[in-house]
């Protein structure tokens, strides 16, 4: 995702993290999709494009190497608002988690991130995320979290508490619903006062079918430092 620092910050990618990884052997490609309904009007980055009414998104190409390991790409990270189409520049990623997360009641992993990132996506050329995974499947119920730290690689007191987390009740193997929350409480070292921090709460709705999965929510901010309404739709599905 951009580098949020508690402001209306856009990103390309809302997710929560469930330890789910590709089979060894197997490519699999999935889309993320973001619109802000209503955001903020000016533009975070000097070049940059004003959230309001933006659509964000990236394919995110993903290559199983282990029942344990996960590598892979985002490109194009890309932005369509205010009357322009910009690319943002690209990410790596590895993610490491407990195999066959799914049938565990108790799963865990963490997830690398590195970025290079277009100047009117980010003022941080380079950054990182860290991704720890935690979550249980209680019958019907999961529950996730995601305590997510962003870097800039400028010293561990800026790093930047963003962490994410769901509740989802399974109605099946194929469809679910769920409530996750995005935010951002600001560097580790001292939070953001709450009316800065960033807290957005989405409704989710999930179908697994046997070729591809979807995923599509709305969300709502809860603070001055949120944007007030932004939709999200991704798509998976295996390439071979």
């Amino acid at each position: 995702m951009g580098w949020m620092s508690c402001a209306h910050a856009q990103s390309d990618e809302i997710q929560v993290y469930d330890g789910g990884l590709a089979e060894p052997g197997k490519f699999n490609l999935t889309w993320h999709n973001n619109y802000t309904f209503k955001g903020s009007a000016v533009a975070e980055e000097p070049s940059g494009i004003p959230v309001n009414h933006a659509l964000n998104g990236v394919t995110e190409w993903a290559y199983g190497v282990k029942d344990w390991l996960e590598v892979g790409l985002y490109l194009p990270l890309y932005t369509f608002g205010d009357g322009h189409a910009v690319t943002n520049g690209y990410k790596l990623r590895a993610l490491v988690a407990t195999p066959d997360a799914g049938k565990r009641m108790f799963f865990y992993g963490l997830g690398f991130e590195f970025s290079q990132n277009a100047r009117r996506w980010d003022s941080h050329q380079t950054t990182s995320e860290f991704r720890p995974i935690v979550g249980w499947h209680l019958g019907k119920w999961d529950v996730i979290f995601n305590p997510i730290l962003d870097t800039a690689y400028d010293g561990f007191s800026k790093l930047d508490f963003a962490p994410s987390s769901r509740v989802a009740y399974n109605l099946s193997e194929r469809y679910a619903f769920a409530v996750e929350e995005y935010a951002d409480f600001g560097e580790v070292s001292h939070f953001a006062k709450g009316s800065d921090q960033s807290h957005q709460l989405f409704g989710v709705f999930d179908y697994a079918g046997k070729k591809y999965e979807i995923e599509a929510g709305l969300g709502f901010g809860l603070t001055r430092s949120t944007d007030d309404l932004v939709g999200k739709f991704m798509v998976a599905f295996d390439l071979n």
